[in-house]
């Protein structure tokens, strides 16, 4: 998993593309085009970068200028989510929680529900920040912790378990993830994890925010069941850094990502608008806008 996070995916994949429009004909090009979408299948915004650079191939001498329009793109459709999630964070004192890694680690620049943190604190808001470890890969320890420290922002790394309790102990306000396909209807495919947060955010009546661009809108996919989840090697789970962490033999299961139904998620926030429920019409609005 050298790349993560689903708009760095297809601004990698875009680049992908330019390479494998300078070494092969048309026709190889859209096996090779093929392949890189299959990567990482449960990542919209792979198979979106794919083929737009498959159409542009044909018709400019120079695709590596459109994949660099898609990197900038992408920093600018960034901070316009940022620009808009950042009036739905909480008071000053009062906390947000996010999961896994979404910020400039996991876009071409800025980060999308990091982001929205960023803008929040850019414009002088003072709340409070946690952020989860997210296990198996500890994307949240690792790479949202050190990104909070570089931007200057306070904030509280917890065990994923210990989510719950901060939320039945009134230390968190709001929770806000980013998204790797987020179908028709709003139901919502993230890092593994994020639908256990969802449903403890419902259950203790907080907000629970979405930010992603339009380009991981799947309105092809009608709802959640038509995700395809990637499922990551066990090793994962049971070894960490080359050590294992778990008895020889031990059998796991390590999907890499989750489904969060539309009913458990407050708003969906876009480069183009806040969408909220029926997100059938809202995101629809949303991309036609984009």
């Amino acid at each position: 998993m050298r790349v993560r996070g689903a708009p760095a995916i297809g601004v990698t994949a875009a680049y992908a593309m330019v390479l494998a429009a300078a070494e092969l004909q048309s026709r190889e090009r859209g096996q090779a085009g093929s392949q890189i979408a299959a990567a990482r299948p449960t990542a919209v915004n792979l198979g979106w970068a794919v083929r737009r650079m498959l159409r542009v191939a044909e018709a400019e001498p120079d695709p590596e200028a459109e994949a660099r329009r898609i990197q900038a793109e992408d920093e600018e459709i960034n901070r316009r989510i940022g620009e808009h999630g950042r009036v739905l964070m909480p008071q000053d004192g009062e906390g947000v929680l996010t999961h896994c890694n979404t910020g400039a680690l996991a876009t071409s620049a800025f980060g999308t529900a990091l982001g929205v943190i960023r803008a929040g604190w850019e414009k002088g808001g003072r709340f409070r920040v946690y952020n989860t470890e997210t296990r198996p890969w500890l994307q949240g320890a690792r790479l949202t912790s050190w990104e909070f420290q570089q931007l200057g922002i306070p904030a509280t790394l917890i065990a994923d378990s210990a989510a719950g309790m901060m939320m039945l102990n009134g230390d968190i306000s709001c929770v806000i993830t980013g998204a790797d396909r987020i179908a028709a209807n709003g139901d919502t495919a993230n890092k593994i994890g994020t639908y256990a947060l969802s449903v403890l955010a419902h259950e203790n009546g907080i907000p629970f925010y979405i930010a992603a661009p339009t380009s991981t809108v799947d309105l092809s996919v009608t709802d959640g069941s038509g995700i395809k989840i990637e499922e990551r090697p066990q090793h994962e789970v049971t070894a960490y850094g080359g050590m294992p962490v778990a008895p020889s033999g031990t059998v796991a299961y390590n999907p890499a990502f989750d489904v969060t139904p539309n009913r458990y998620i407050t708003a969906i926030v876009t480069e183009a608008a806040v969408c909220r429920p029926p997100f059938d019409d809202s995101l629809r609005r949303a991309v036609d806008a984009a």
